[in-house]
């Protein structure tokens, strides 16, 4: 088993998403010790923003053009980028929510890893997702409070988002460890961890018990 370890806040040392991405990917490996991890820390060395160089040209777009130097480093990036989450079956994403969604550093990943052809494509009928059967395990930090209301829930651009985005690639199990209302003192940020912790151990035993299923099958 590969997992891939994906951080995005800018934060360094006082992320909250941080720590809960290390104590997820800590926990998923207490539980499957035989597995492989990636890590990926997209604040440090993320891709760049999309750009008409970084469209994941894997062929010219004109028969008999060659590609630019340019394009063929950007496409070079976005190729590694995609064959690391192909590769992954589990992957552990960080991402804060900053300004009603998520850091622009891992929307810059999510642009190069959805690819036509490689994570998604058209088919008569519609889209289909070509990345199915991962798991994906959101660490999801907020300084407010959204889950509990309408109005909340219409406000965040983070969750849904990521829901959206990674059900189209194909992938139906996507679950969140969330820490809300951690600028709201110190006794909401207290609640918030505890809550996120429970969920990451209860989320370990999901996959636990999955895997014995698997195995008895």
């Amino acid at each position: 088993m590969r997992l891939l370890h994906i951080d995005s806040s800018i934060l360094g040392q006082n992320s909250t998403s941080r720590d809960l991405t290390r104590a997820i990917t800590e926990e998923w490996h207490a539980n499957h010790p035989g597995t492989t991890v990636d890590y990926l820390d997209l604040a440090v060395d993320g891709p760049s923003h999309l750009s008409i160089e970084s469209l994941g040209f894997r062929q010219p777009s004109v028969p008999g053009a060659e590609l630019s130097e340019v394009q063929k480093r950007e496409n070079a990036i976005s190729e590694a980028l995609v064959s690391q989450f192909l590769a992954a079956d589990v992957i552990v994403v960080g991402a804060p929510l900053y300004n009603f969604t998520i850091p622009s550093q891992l929307k810059s990943w999510i642009d190069r890893i959805a690819q036509a052809g490689r994570t998604f494509t058209y088919t008569e009928k519609g889209p289909k997702g070509l990345a199915g059967g991962k798991t994906v395990i959101v660490a999801s930090t907020r300084g407010g409070v959204y889950s509990t209301t309408d109005g909340g829930r219409a406000m965040e651009h983070q969750e849904s988002y990521l829901q959206t985005v990674f059900g189209f690639l194909g992938i139906t199990d996507v679950r969140f460890v969330r820490a809300e209302g951690l600028a709201m003192g110190a006794e909401a940020k207290a609640t918030a961890l505890a809550a996120a912790q429970a969920e990451i151990k209860a989320a370990s035993v999901v996959a636990a018990n999955q895997d014995q299923v698997a195995n008895a099958a």
